[in-house]
């Protein structure tokens, strides 16, 4: 113990093996040792004691759009590290959409690294992005050290990332299934949307027509029958539709390499709670009804879904209009995913454990970051404090990230973040942020 210069102190610290008090020992960016609560303080280290607050490994956001460079007016990647640090994120995996040019080729990717590379507040890693005619750029993105390969199978909203067809599908994913990569989806049936009612105005419930459930339960089925006939491994993006939740459950139990997220707003926000014209709640797939959202916590608590991500999407703020016919869709979550979802778990008896477990330990799995994820001797020393049983309003002018809209303003949350912890620094506290210090990461070959 004679290299450890911090040690951090709590009486609620989360680890793998449960919650206890602890005392956690760095040495040089990683966690030395998870020791007893009354261990002396080696000499030259510093101690940190953050008392009855809870010290969390750092959340491990999956899915998060930064749209740098291109359309930086949307969001950048200082701003999302920033909103992200904020809220106890330590990581995150980038979207190879929204940004220009769209993460589909090595040349595209190491562009996105150079713009990243000086603005990372937090650590970053990057998604590539399936299309109709790049199946020779999978593998070579594979090399070079991407996570795995986006897809959409319906329109993906910008004329740059087409989506797939069934046999475009089968293409990338066999392709992809031959390196032993990780194919995610977008996952609603063009066909199904094509034959929803077209509807347009500020009427939410109007909205939620246009986008029915039918459209992601035959996506998601048409994705496993493939993924099966192919051995490949697939992973469902923001599941909405609780409706789906058998055919994942039969899946998983016949042997079908399959995960699934979902999104803390489909888990916190309901549609019967939506305004008329409070297109901040747009999101494809739909926020649901709130019988929809019982069912989407009954499968995260029996492991059919595996894991909680933001899907931060974020827009100029003149894109949110009052038409969700028209409305930018996309919901900015980073900074209050963790909040939200404490919130939203105390209320239905989770504990910080579970909370843990599906927003840093099953996330650092689904991309194979096994530095990240754990409170435990090994593993990189990123954490965030979060005092549990404390809350906030949100005001929308304190969000770090660009562009100050969120679904949340007004709402009272449980669980501040009163720190964020990188490789044993504190990188923000109390609004206050040190110089960017995020590596960018590459899948391990």
């Amino acid at each position: 113990m004679s290299d450890v210069e911090l040690v951090l102190r709590s009486t609620r610290v989360v680890t793998p093996e449960g919650t206890r008090a602890a005392s956690v020992a760095v040495a040089d960016g990683k966690i030395a040792a998870v020791l007893p609560y009354e261990t002396e303080v080696p000499e030259g280290a510093r101690l940190e004691d953050f008392g009855d607050d809870a010290l969390l490994p750092g959340i491990v956001d999956t899915h998060v759009h930064v749209n740098d460079p291109g359309r930086t007016e949307w969001e950048g990647f200082w701003t999302a590290t920033r909103a992200a640090a904020a809220g106890g994120i330590t990581t995150l995996v980038d979207m190879p959409l929204n940004s220009l040019p769209p993460t589909t080729t090595v040349d595209n990717l190491r562009t996105k690294q150079e713009v990243a590379a000086a603005k990372a507040h937090i650590d970053i890693g990057f998604w590539g992005g399936a299309l109709p005619d790049n199946v020779a750029d999978l593998k070579p993105l594979h090399d070079a050290g991407v996570y795995g390969f986006k897809c959409f199978l319906s329109p993906s909203g910008v004329d740059e990332f087409p989506h797939l067809d069934r046999e475009q599908l089968a293409a990338s994913m066999g392709e992809i299934a031959g390196f032993g990569g990780l194919l995610i989806v977008h996952a609603e049936d063009p066909h199904e949307l094509d034959s929803a009612p077209h509807l347009s105005g500020p009427k939410y419930g109007d909205y939620l027509q246009t986008r029915p459930r039918i459209s992601e339960d035959a996506a998601i089925k048409g994705l496993i029958e493939t993924a099966k006939r192919l051995n490949a491994r697939v992973h469902v993006l923001h599941l909405s539709s609780s409706d789906a939740l058998p055919l994942i459950a039969a899946a998983k139990a016949e042997g079908v390499k399959l995960t699934v997220e979902t999104c803390p707003h489909y888990l916190t926000l309901t549609a019967e709670e939506v305004p008329d014209g409070a297109s901040e709640f747009k999101c494809c797939p739909p926020i649901r009804e709130g019988a929809n959202q019982d069912l989407l916590w009954q499968a995260l608590a029996d492991g059919t879904v595996d894991c909680i991500v933001t899907d931060h999407s974020p827009s100029t703020a003149d894109l949110k209009t009052d038409d969700f016919a028209t409305a930018w869709g996309g919901i900015s979550g980073l900074q209050l995913s963790l909040p939200a979802i404490w919130t939203a778990a105390r209320e239905r008896g989770h504990s910080l454990d579970d909370v843990v477990r599906w927003m840093s330990a099953r996330t650092s799995e689904l991309v194979g970051l096994d530095q990240k994820g754990a409170i435990e001797a090994g593993r990189d020393a990123d954490f965030a404090v979060l005092a549990p049983d404390e809350t906030f309003t949100v005001d929308p002018a304190g969000l770090q990230h660009r562009n100050k809209v969120t679904a949340y303003a007004g709402k009272t949350l449980h669980g501040v973040v009163k720190s964020t912890w990188l490789r044993g620094r504190r990188i923000h506290a109390g609004g206050e942020f040190t110089v960017p210090s995020g590596r960018l990461l590459e899948r391990k070959n």
